[in-house]
């Protein structure tokens, strides 16, 4: 029995070790078909996937894919310069995917028929490629979808019925596409997310899809709520004008809607004699005005000492340098704001009598407060702390004035800070040129900056003749504000700027960074504060006029990723609202390949990524929640400057490496 025993033993063992070695080879040659698969995508559609390296082994290694148990289930190549169309015969080797995201390239075509075969696939992203056809119908065998983003392609056709087999789906993004037809009704979906909004969609919206906004729903030609009822839906009694006709009763005859042709021409003569008598009625007033007064602004408005400043709203809610809509509110602002001036400059209105510009330094006085009186004046922004004018000269210069509000400390308070603003000088700080104080009126004179802000030029027009920001400018543009912000702590361990953010970084015509703004906090009251640095305050900050160097460098490292990301800080990033752009980057780089996070106009600068990654993490770090593991601004300018030079070496290297091999 002893000797059966044992060899009862020994043939289960045996058995065991053999079925290891079956189940390791077989384990082994899946990860070897899925590492060809992953190595046909490369050569099928390049990007930057080339960065895997194809000595190794095992796949589970390479940037953006993630492994269990030697099965890719993951597959992250957001932004990397994918082109070209999917080929077959790829996805039906890595059948246990759950997350495949394609997002932010160049993909063209159809989607690839064994995309069937991963039946396991949860998260599917494909928006902002150049995807075209019909949503092919293999893509509804895949019944655990939870995540569907096909959004900004370039798909046709119907919305399938069969989105209906998708019992789990969460999120369909199906936005700025070609879609025709109508919205099916989608009842067995329970969807937290959903947009079909600028496509080329047509007839009522489904009773369960009229719950979400009209955002999701823009650009197409859909009626019923969210927007208005449909045609042969309103009840009679519902029409917004209905005409009684002799009975008492409606009616909707054409012929009585319309006006007649005398109707018509008496309102258009009136209009005109109307118009008219406005017309003479101005000019009438101008010469009145004109007569009286022996020194103007140079702006196409009636101007009025006692006006009030137009209503914000017919101003700008922007804080950028972008410019206004309407000139005349520009002008009649810049009337009101200078004829006060005017009005308290001429008399002995506030403390100290006459007033005039107080300038700074030994500075040639070139011009005076009668000359800025009567400059040409545009208004270019409402910012914290007032609103800013270009101001044009007539014997030349061309300067800023910002015209502050809600000042709230004596004149000579107000003197004492605002001439120690005036005695800071650095190359990358904006001059604060000369002041004007009197009771009603406080103006600031600045150099003018061409180039606007850095906020107008990230977020502003981005249309054809737009000079892109290239790696080279946007880090620069970081080291000169860093630069900028440095000088302002080594004035002393209290002085800090409290209102750093991209509308008040501003732009020579080379591009390079100068801090505005610096030195105002201590001017205003509390009423112009609290909201002032949505998105770039520090967590700790509770008083918006005392902010720590520290508290300076977390709003600086949410700036560095408005530069990386070309996100704006309070932008509702990936459709979650609330979500700060220090937690999204931190986010997405611990879920998906950091060049996720990139803006797309940095993407096409592949040999920079390092750099670029570089910056990304000095800009997290600044960002950190607590202010003890920040570091300090004069070590921000040092890495800033490091990372430079390292990505400058590299370029002259690739230049003499492209040199050598033209001269082979």
């Amino acid at each position: 029995m002893g000797m059966l025993s044992h060899r009862h033993t020994a043939m289960s063992m045996a058995m065991l070790l053999l079925l290891l070695v079956v189940r390791l080879s077989v384990a082994a040659a899946d990860l070897d078909s899925q590492r060809a698969a992953l190595l046909a995508l490369r050569s099928s559609v390049g990007g930057r996937t080339r960065f895997w390296n194809a000595t190794n082994q095992t796949p589970c290694n390479w940037a953006g894919v993630q492994c269990d148990q030697d099965h890719v289930v993951e597959l992250h190549l957001p932004g990397v310069a994918l082109s070209g169309q999917l080929p077959n015969g790829i996805f039906g080797n890595l059948t246990h995917l759950r997350t495949l995201s394609l997002r932010f390239n160049a993909l063209t075509g159809s989607l690839p028929s064994d995309l069937a075969s991963c039946v396991n696939l949860r998260n599917l992203y494909l928006q902002r490629n150049l995807l075209s056809g019909e949503i092919p119908q293999f893509l509804f065998s895949l019944p655990d979808l939870v995540r569907l983003n096909m959004g900004y392609n370039n798909f046709s056709g119907p919305i399938s019925t069969s989105f209906n087999n998708f019992t789990r789906l969460k999120t369909l993004f199906l936005e700025n596409n070609k879609l025709s037809g109508s919205i099916p009704e989608l009842n067995r979906l329970s969807l937290d997310q959903f947009n079909v909004s600028n496509n080329l969609l047509n007839g009522s919206v489904p009773v369960k899809l009229q719950t979400f906004s009209q955002d999701s729903f823009l650009g197409n030609s859909l009626c019923g709520r969210p927007f208005s009822l449909c045609s042969g839906t309103d009840s009679p009694s519902s029409s917004p004008f209905p005409i009684p006709d002799g009975n008492g009763t409606k009616n909707n005859n054409n012929h009585n809607n319309k006006l007649s042709g005398g109707a018509i021409a008496g309102i258009v003569i009136g209009s005109v004699v109307f118009l008219l008598l406005v017309v003479f009625l101005l000019i009438f007033l101008c010469r009145n005005k004109s007569s009286k007064k022996t020194s103007a602004v140079n702006v196409a408005t009636v101007k009025h000492p006692e006006s009030e400043v137009p209503h914000e709203k017919s101003i700008s809610d922007m804080e950028n340098g972008n410019g206004y809509s309407s000139a005349a509110a520009a002008a009649a602002a810049a009337a009101v704001a200078v004829n006060k001036v005017e009005a308290n400059g001429n008399g002995n209105g506030g403390v100290g009598g006459v007033k005039k510009l107080v300038f700074f330094g030994n500075a040639a006085r070139a011009f005076d407060l009668e000359d800025l009186l009567r400059a040409s004046a545009e208004v270019l922004g409402k910012g914290t702390f007032g609103t800013a004018y270009k101001a044009v000269l007539e014997s030349g210069p061309v300067v800023a004035v910002k015209r502050l509000k809600d000042v709230t400390i004596t004149e000579k308070e107000f003197r004492e800070k605002i001439e120690a603003v005036g005695a800071i000088d650095h190359q990358s700080l904006v001059p604060l040129r000369a002041y004007y104080f009197s009771r009603d009126e406080k103006l600031l004179v600045y150099d003018y900056m061409s180039m606007g802000s850095l906020s107008a030029l990230l977020h502003g027009n981005k249309g054809a003749g737009r000079t892109p920001l290239n790696w080279e400018m946007r880090s620069g543009i970081a080291l000169g504000a860093a630069r900028g912000i440095d000088y302002l702590h080594s004035q002393g361990p209290n002085v800090s700027h409290g209102n750093i953010k991209s509308s008040n970084i501003l732009l020579t015509k080379s591009y390079e960074a100068r801090v505005s703004d610096f030195g105002l906090a201590q001017l205003v009251g509390p009423s112009s504060t609290p909201n002032r640095v949505a998105g770039y305050r520090a967590p700790e900050v509770t008083d918006p006029r005392r902010v720590s160097q520290k508290a300076d460098v977390y709003s600086f490292g949410v700036l560095l990723l408005e530069l990386l990301t070309g996100k704006a800080p309070t932008h509702a990033l990936l459709n979650e609202e609330g979500v700060d752009l220090p937690r999204w980057v931190q986010s997405v780089v611990r879920e998906e390949w950091t060049s996720e996070v990139f803006d797309l106009e940095l993407l096409r600068y592949q040999n920079v990524e390092e750099e670029m990654v570089q910056l990304l993490q000095l800009a997290v770090d600044c960002a950190a929640p607590y202010p003890d593991k920040r570091p300090s601004m004069s070590d921000v300018v040092r890495n800033i400057e490091e990372l430079r030079h390292s990505s400058l070496k590299e370029d002259q290297d690739q230049i003499q490496h492209d040199n050598n091999d033209l001269e082979l």
